[in-house]
């Protein structure tokens, strides 16, 4: 099986109908008042993996993505495409009340991860595992569908020790060129969403590389309404922007092919597409999204 990396356990190894209105910061002292109490602040990222290559190197991107994290301090972060240092960095930049849960796609620390990050002061968690998407899903770096980079999925089931109860997190990142790996790849989290604990409510992030609303890949994600869109049924949300921007400029009512799907059951009080940069440099070439949530 696959080795889960906390953060703690990382340093050691490596030593040894919704209404479209302004949204705050999540992470600004205002924000974090209003938030107190159940509702669970959730970020899906791609981070972009890290590069020398200049410009948008990960040396000029690191202290924007810094800034942004602490500013909107996610309870829930799911990120694709973070490189093992690059996730030991924003480990580090995060601070000591943040974990994370994750392995890398090819194994152990190797390729990019679908890493799962929580702050520890309000999640524990309780179980995890990752499998890869493919036929033989338990097999490490495996890829059947015709796609030629590997994907993978992990998962975590969480204790809220603030609100009580448990869920399930699930982050994963879809192929970017082969269309029927992206479909069989819907059906298979589908399939291991279908058997996890039916009483428990379910988080999914990730970057899916198709827009919402606009491949059949969304329709078998939401298809059975099991899953629904938390920017669709967010009581408040921000401008629309496409996720992906390429560090060009950005695309106002763009596509968006970062999502947060939760259960049927669950509020989503507000859904934000964070377009955070500093001095023009943006953190990745994808923007956030954020959703606060409460069951």
């Amino acid at each position: 099986m696959a080795a889960a990396f906390s953060r703690r356990f990382a340093l050691r190894a490596a030593a040894a109908g919704a209404v479209a209105v302004p949204v705050t910061a999540y992470g600004t002292q205002t924000a974090a008042a209003a938030d107190r109490g159940r509702g669970l602040r959730v970020m899906t990222f791609n981070l972009r993996y890290a590069s020398d290559t200049r410009p948008n190197s990960w040396a000029e991107r690191r202290p924007v993505m810094r800034s942004l994290l602490r500013r909107e301090a996610p309870h829930l972060l799911g990120t694709q495409e973070g490189l093992y240092g690059q996730l030991r960095d924003i480990a580090e930049d995060l601070g000591p009340q943040y974990a994370w849960v994750g392995t890398g796609r090819g194994g152990g620390s190797q390729d990019e991860f679908a890493a799962i990050f929580y702050d520890a002061r309000r999640l524990a968690p309780v179980a995890y595992d990752h499998f890869w998407l493919s036929d033989t899903p338990y097999l490490i770096g495996s890829a059947t569908w015709g796609n030629t980079v590997i994907r993978m999925v992990t998962w975590v089931r969480f204790r809220d020790v603030r609100a009580g109860g448990e869920f399930y997190a699930l982050n994963t990142h879809l192929d970017h060129a082969n269309q029927y790996s992206r479909e069989k790849s819907a059906a298979l989290i589908t399939e291991r969403l279908g058997a996890l604990d039916p009483s428990l409510p379910r988080i999914v992030t990730g970057d899916f590389n198709v827009a919402a609303h606009k491949n059949p890949v969304y329709e078998a994600m939401l298809g059975d309404g099991a899953l629904v869109d938390s920017w669709d049924v967010a009581e408040q949300r921000s401008a629309q922007y496409a996720t992906f921007h390429g560090y060009r400029p950005l695309v106002p009512d763009g596509d968006r092919i970062d999502w947060i799907l939760t259960s049927a059951g669950v509020r989503t009080r507000r859904a934000t597409i964070n377009t955070f940069s500093e001095h023009g440099q943006f953190p990745s070439d994808h923007l956030p999204v954020q959703a606060v949530v409460e069951w």
